[in-house]
């Protein structure tokens, strides 16, 4: 049968949330290091613990970097979309691995060189160009490729509200970027003021999913719940439903 993932963003997602969950699903520990050393790139260290959110436990991710000397975190500051591009190609990752990274981070790009007027080439970022997001974004597409590159379906996204400081300055939540990549995605807010949805969980989503919408029919394996850094009146998490496609007859 067909292998499915469900994204239940309830909470939105950020890439830590979905690393969260991947991890919290089942997806062996050891061989993600281990498959994400071979990146070659260095400066950070992952703290991977179960907790919880609203009474409700799950596993919280985060990648903390060793050197924040100011030389370090601005040549990190300046990688545009090729700088990422060449490091995922000159890595001894799988093939489908760079592929699926790559495909992320350039519905980023993209949106980022739209909004600020720029060409690809010129586009500098802010977030995506960090080490936290490359290891997000590289460890998400190795997540996929352990079970299996499943079917991918999304729940409509909790965006948020309110303002957000970045680099630019004050910006208005969704971030003008994260729009930008959820052009055609159903999305909503419940009164929520803080930013649920980043640019880099809006394009995991993006890339991945072949629809967003309802649960489809499915018998769930498992579920995994991934950690927010937020303390909401929600608990701030990212579900995600492991199972098998169904056809159930339903009689009411």
């Amino acid at each position: 049968m067909e292998k499915i993932l469900y994204f239940d963003c309830f909470a939105g997602i950020s890439g830590d949330m979905a690393l969260g969950a991947f991890l919290d699903l089942g997806i062996d520990e050891h061989y993600f290091i281990e498959e994400l050393s071979r990146l070659h790139v260095d400066g950070f260290r992952l703290e991977i613990q179960s907790s919880m959110k609203k009474g409700i436990t799950g596993t919280d991710f985060a990648v903390i970097l060793e050197n924040s000397s100011h030389d370090h975190a601005h040549s990190h500051h300046h990688r545009n979309l090729f700088d990422i591009e060449k490091i995922i190609d000159d890595s001894g990752l799988k093939a489908a691995v760079k592929e699926l990274s790559k495909k992320i981070f350039r519905l980023v790009a993209e949106a980022e060189a739209k909004i600020h007027g720029k060409s690809l080439e010129q586009v500098h970022f802010h977030e995506v160009g960090a080490i936290d997001s490359i290891v997000d974004i590289v460890g998400v597409a190795i997540c996929m490729d352990y079970l299996g590159m499943p079917a991918v379906h999304t729940s409509p996204l909790h965006v948020g509200s309110g303002f957000v400081r970045c680099a630019h300055g004050v910006i208005p939540v969704p971030a003008p970027a994260t729009l930008e990549i959820l052009k055609g995605v159903p999305i909503y807010n419940q009164g929520v003021r803080a930013e649920l949805v980043t640019p880099t969980g809006a394009a995991i989503v993006k890339a991945l999913s072949s629809s967003f919408g309802d649960i489809p029919a499915m018998e769930i394996e498992k579920v995994g719940y991934g950690l927010g850094k937020k303390d909401l009146e929600i608990p701030n998490m990212l579900r995600i439903y492991l199972g098998e496609k169904k056809k159930f007859k339903i009689s009411w």
